[in-house]
């Protein structure tokens, strides 16, 4: 399953099977697909990332980030949408801040490149068996 952060792009898990000369290996790693409005990405490159078709995608759901904090949802969505504007006005002039997932990942751009760097204990939540392959992949 994905989740769609409107404005920003999309998060999702996949299964890759990964031939080695010695065995095979079927790994789950996180994979993000940016989804920015292109104006404020003039000059930056970001690697394409692929989905699946078969992956569900399903909107943030602000009901339940409102549980995990104690605010109202429309709360919640509003501060969402502003710190995706924020970020997205900050890259636009040329800004270059990080923008950090808790547990997740950090958004970056380094040398004009702008990609999702995920960390080692999220990769290592999702695939336990072959952890060392999902990080090499991720």
């Amino acid at each position: 399953q994905g989740v769609l952060v409107p404005g920003l792009g999309t998060f999702a898990v996949v299964q890759e099977q990964i031939n080695s000369t010695e065995e095979m290996y079927v790994v789950r790693r996180p994979v993000f697909q940016l989804d920015m409005d292109m104006s404020c990405l003039r000059e930056l490159v970001f690697p394409t990332v692929m989905m699946p078709g078969d992956i569900e995608i399903v909107p943030l759901d602000y009901w339940w980030l409102s549980q995990a904090n104690s605010l109202p949802p429309n709360v919640v969505k509003g501060c969402v949408e502003e710190t995706i504007l924020l970020y997205s006005f900050q890259l636009r002039d040329r800004q270059r801040p990080a923008f950090a997932f808790e547990n997740i990942g950090i958004l970056s751009c380094q040398d004009n490149v702008l990609c999702m760097q995920f960390h080692c204990s999220c990769i290592a939540g999702l695939e336990s068996r072959d952890t060392w392959v999902a990080l090499l992949l991720t």
